[in-house]
């Protein structure tokens, strides 16, 4: 038989250089250990305009990359080929990446104008920045803001290179006792591996949770202003990261931050090392019973404010972003209001959905079931009015399976019934646009605040509450973490879109944070986020949470009360088929 004819192979010495091939199909290639910095310098090079000036901000500038799948810092050296993506500032790992690199500038600007103040980074605003302050000491003067900022602007304009490494733990700690690190100190004490990452910048070195950009030079956009009692650190959202956004009022929100700090202050838990102190001495059972009880007293203050507006207010509008106990809070409010001799009804907004076909569309073509046009405002607004006027009212009720309204229960209340919706819409004016003024009560439930890591590592409350999601999808939705996290970006512009532009509508806020949650959630979240597929960007998301987790001592869920807010995501909850007022009258 005629032999194959084969091309000539032979041994190939070792390769020099790597290959990086970028999703635009171009191909580059430097000595191995190259930065990816390197790499996409050269990229942008090729590709920016000759208009372009020095200095002009491009949201499509890269902070971090995904390399063959992981995410990286752009002072990784390649040493083999590598296909890469940018990550740049208009998504959550870029953001998260360049506003961490902006608190660790901070942090050095105030250590070498101010070495014998300690800042923290208190909590984050929601038009984008930081409320700093001095922890045991007076506020800095507005002259003081003054130099930090421009210490900021000259480590900036310097461009100052962030360099990581990593040194023993007993080394680190050393550090930290040096500087009298206290939180870093309590941190270390839950520390299993004996090595730690820090970062540096100029003679300053620390413990971030976290990649970094590789200098100073990538933090363009942000600003120093003075705030009540502190300070504010801006830094521009992801949906337009080249500006910083307008500053709003947010006075109700600022009054829970200050609630909140004094009843961390009362339960001496200011941060994540001091709650692993109270799991391992064994006082956790009364941080539960302290933290609860002010929920409690909380939630009955909100009922007194609504007894107190009788008889006009006889609608309680409950609104809030996913996972923030909405649907417990209901229900332990509707409790408070029955001992005060009240009446609740719920009026569920689901069930005022238009029919499937009617529903408006995304932008990627899909139902959006979040917009206001997806309910029947006029149908809704006809049934409240009748309602509160004492007629009887046949209820809609929405057919999940066939994506049609149908006809629900006859109802008629009392002067005595107040009628409680929870929905994404009620805060906004629209949703209840015929009633009159005065008669909605309007409650904005969130887990508004978090324990921080440390001083200068914050805790978005946005990752507790997807830590909520994916246990609660766990146990009663049969949803993976892959499902979940998949969904999460669409939650999270529906929620910024439709919740958070009216939350200081409301009259009052609540908030669902627990001090002690994470300990909770995180032995019944690490398996789940352990089962996401390698290779994805749900596994990136799943690893950044359980690097995150792996700083918190875990607690079994047994210690939690069974009718508290965190049972509706953990399970037990003695509320989950309770339906408040149910004896009322109802068709009578």
């Amino acid at each position: 038989m005629p032999q194959k004819q084969r091309k000539p192979v032979k041994p190939a010495g070792a390769r020099k250089d790597a290959r990086v091939t970028f999703a635009d199909g171009s191909v580059y290639s430097a000595p191995l250990g190259t930065s990816l910095e390197d790499y996409f310098v050269a990229a942008q090079r090729a590709l920016i305009p000759p208009a372009r000036q020095p200095g002009d901000s491009d949201e499509k500038t890269a902070v971090a990359a995904v390399c063959n799948k992981e995410l990286r810092e752009l002072t990784y050296p390649i040493l083999g080929d590598m296909h890469v993506r940018p990550v740049v500032m208009s998504e959550g790992d870029g953001m998260r990446i360049y506003r961490r690199s902006l608190a660790f500038a901070l942090r050095v600007a105030a250590y070498e104008l101010f070495p014998e103040i300690k800042l923290t980074v208190d909590h984050a605003l929601p038009f984008g920045g930081f409320y700093c302050k001095v922890v045991d000491g007076p506020p800095l003067m507005s002259k003081q803001i003054d130099q930090l900022k421009q210490a900021m602007q000259s480590l900036v304009d310097e461009d100052s290179p962030i360099s990581r490494g990593a040194i023993p733990l007993r080394d680190a700690i050393a550090m930290f006792e040096k500087r009298d690190d206290d939180d870093k100190l309590r941190l270390m004490e839950s520390r299993s591996k004996d090595y730690l990452v820090v970062y540096a910048l100029r003679d300053v070195q620390d413990y971030f949770y976290g990649y970094m950009v590789p200098s100073t030079g990538y933090l363009t956009v942000w600003d120093v202003q003075p705030a009540e009692g502190g300070f504010l650190l801006r830094y521009p959202r992801r949906h337009e990261p080249n500006v910083l956004q307008a500053e709003a009022n947010l006075g109700k929100i600022q009054q829970v931050y200050v609630q909140q700090a004094k009843w961390l202050d009362l339960m001496g838990v200011e941060d994540i090392g001091r709650l692993n102190q109270t799991i391992h001495e064994d006082r956790v059972r009364e941080l539960i019973l302290v933290a609860e009880a002010l929920h409690e007293g909380r939630i009955a203050d909100v009922a007194d404010e609504i007894v107190n507006r009788q008889p006009d207010a006889r609608l309680v509008l409950i609104a809030g972003p996913s996972s923030s106990g909405k649907t417990t809070f209901s229900k332990r409010l509707a409790i408070q209001l029955m001992a005060h001799g009240l009446k609740p009804f719920t009026l569920g907004l689901d069930n005022f959905f238009i029919d499937r076909e009617y529903t408006p569309l995304d932008e990627f073509g899909e139902y959006d079931f979040e917009h206001l046009a997806a309910i029947d405002l006029d149908r809704f607004n006809h049934d409240l009015l009748a309602l509160l006027e004492g007629k009887e009212v046949r209820l809609p009720r929405y057919n999940f399976h066939t994506g049609k309204r149908e006809d629900g229960e006859l109802v008629r209340l009392s002067p005595e019934h107040v009628i409680i919706t929870e929905g994404i819409h009620g805060m906004n004016p629209d949703l209840v646009k015929e009633l009159p003024p005065g008669r909605a009560f309007r409650i904005y439930a969130s887990a508004l605040t978090q324990l921080n890591i440390d001083r200068y590592n914050r805790v978005p409350t946005t990752d507790v509450r997807l830590l909520r999601r994916l246990v609660r999808d766990a146990t009663y939705r049969g949803y993976s973490a892959m499902d979940t996290l998949g969904r999460w970006e669409s939650v999270r512009r529906g929620e910024k879109a439709w919740i958070f532009p009216f939350q200081e509508n409301a009259d009052v806020m609540f908030n669902s944070a627990l001090p002690y949650e994470l300990a909770v959630l995180r032995p019944l979240a690490e398996p789940l986020l352990r089962q996401v597929d390698a290779g994805t960007q749900r596994y990136i998301e799943a690893k950044r949470l359980l690097a995150f987790l792996g700083w918190v001592r875990p607690l079994e869920p047994d210690l939690v009360p069974d009718n508290s807010i965190l049972r509706e995501f953990t399970g037990g909850s003695i509320l989950r088929d309770y339906e408040p007022g149910q004896h009322v009258l109802r068709g009578e």
